[in-house]
Formats: structure tokens, C-alpha cells, sequence
């Protein structure tokens, strides 16, 4: 499932994530005062997308966790589509805009951490991996998300449009290695097999079915002979909460496959210098 931002009203869904217009008015008089605020609807909207997924998003159902009716929020928020940009946008706010090891020596260091905060950050908001990055939200924190990642990148000392075409490389490396995870973590609850029984069942299969495997697919056969695969790291640490083959090997992958785009900016400076 894929959600395409920026589908509501332009101006509107830029006013609210920049906020931009004055807040609606309270109520005069006697009587309780409104206690809805488009920061309280946006909080309990992504409560339930990271607790239930995109697919239990809707406007009465945010409603539902505040008490309140569907119609109490379009006061605030026109609908669903300006809900879904807001929610993207205060999510980012997460990420840390600053990192210590920002200058020319020590790109790499930085370019690392900021690599694994926002792995963890998509982690732990899944949905947001469903919208996709063809169209921006254009709001201030997906924005300074950005503007950290550019000013990391200038310590490299590499050309602007050699920037430009890493920021679209690094966001898809990042955000895949991150799907790999939510995906690995989600595989198991929705089908209602481990994939230790997924795997056990299928291998039999496939090793009965296609017993000359590895004389049809050679290269891939190969792979599983030709020296040993490197231990996740903090495997076999005593007390450590164990971390299922799926999701192990896409952090490992995720791991190695960075150090291997950074080794290839590396290249790059040099390259030109």
C-alpha cells in the first residue's frame, strides 16, 4: 500500500504544517472550552498508525481516541490527506538535527550515525515507509531532516550535483533497509508461522522438488559454501534479547551495504582531489 502525499487543499495543508494561520477560535461564554488542538489530533493519529498500521487511519477513528466525533476534528484538519502530511511531518521532528562529527575529517562517522538514527526512526513509524517520497510534504521538519543530511554531506568537499544525487541515494538505502526490518518483524504475526517453520517447510519442498538446485543455480548455491557468514554484532552476548535470522541479516545487510556507499563517496573525494 502506497500513499502518495500533498493531496489535499495546497494552501491549507501548507498553513497547517507551517502554522501558518491562527489556531481556531475557543468558545466564548460559560461552558468547557475546546480541548482539541491540531498537535493533540496529529499525536493521536500517529499513536494509531504506529500501534494498528496506515490501514486503521481514518478520521473517526482518531476521533474515537479523543472522544470525540469525526466532525470535532475538521475544524482543525480538513481531512484525511492533511491529517496524513501532518502526521509525516511531526514524525520527523525525531530525528536529531546536529551531529557532532560534522566536519571534513570526520564525514564518515557522522554520515553513519545519521544512517542508523533514521533506520530506527522508520522502525519504529512503519507507515511511513507507505508514503511515498515521490511527492514531498514540504513541511519544516521533513525539511530540516534534509537540510541535515546536505550539511553532512558538504564536509565530504564533493560538488553540488554530486550532493544532490547522494541525498537520492542515501534516503532509498536507508528507508529499503528499513522496510526489510518492519517487514521481517511483521512477517511472522501476519501469516501465523515463525519463520523458523516457514523455512524448515519450504526447504524440504524445494530440495525434494528441485533436487538439482545447485547445478541449475550455481552463483547463489555458492554463496552458501564460500566462507563463514560474520556474526550480527552483539551476537552471543549474555542477556541480550535475541534477534530473529530475518531481522538480523537485513541489519547486516543494512550494515554492510552502507559501508560500501561510503566507500564509494570516499572514492569519489579522492577521485577529484
Amino acid at each position: 500500500m502506497v500513499v502518495f502525499a500533498g493531496q489535499g487543499d495546497p494552501r491549507r495543508s501548507l498553513s497547517l504544517l507551517w502554522r501558518a494561520d491562527a489556531p481556531p477560535p475557543t468558545r466564548g461564554g460559560p461552558g468547557p472550552k475546546p480541548r482539541l488542538s491540531v498537535d493533540a489530533i496529529v499525536a493521536a493519529a500517529v499513536a494509531l498508525a504506529d500501534e494498528e498500521g496506515m490501514g486503521a487511519l481514518s478520521m473517526r477513528a482518531v476521533g474515537d481516541r479523543l472522544g470525540r466525533t469525526a466532525m470535532a476534528l475538521y475544524t482543525y484538519v480538513p481531512g484525511k490527506s492533511e491529517l496524513l502530511d501532518l502526521m509525516y511531518d511531526a514524525v520527523h521532528a525525531e530525528l536529531p538535527t546536529a551531529y557532532p562529527e560534522s566536519d571534513s575529517s570526520e564525514w564518515r562517522a557522522a554520515l553513519t550515525a545519521w544512517a542508523g538514527e533514521v533506520l530506527e526512526f522508520y522502525v519504529r513509524h512503519p507507515w511511513v515507509l507507505q508514503v511515498s517520497q515521490a511527492r514531498p510534504v514540504l513541511g519544516p521538519h521533513e525539511y530540516a531532516g534534509l537540510d541535515t543530511l546536505v550539511t553532512l554531506l558538504r564536509a565530504t568537499g564533493l560538488e553540488a550535483g554530486t550532493l544532490r544525487r547522494l541525498v537520492g541515494t542515501l534516503f532509498p538505502f536507508v528507508r529499503g533497509s528499513a522496510q526489510a526490518v518492519a517487514d521481517a518483524r511483521l512477517a511472522a504475526a501476519t501469516t501465523g508461522s515463525s519463520d523458523e517453520e516457514w523455512w524448515a517447510a519450504r526447504s524440504a519442498a524445494l530440495l525434494e522438488l528441485v533436487p538439482d538446485f545447485a547445478e541449475r543455480f550455481p552463483a547463489v548455491s555458492g554463496l552458501e559454501s564460500e566462507g563463514p557468514v560474520e556474526p550480527y554484532p552483539g551476537e552471543g552476548n549474555e542477556g541480550a534479547e535475541p534477534v530473529p535470522y530475518p531481522e538480523r541479516e537485513a541489519r547486516e545487510t543494512f550494515r554492510v551495504g552502507l559501508g560500501v556507499l561510503l566507500d564509494g563517496i570516499e572514492a569519489a573525494r579522492v577521485g577529484r582531489t
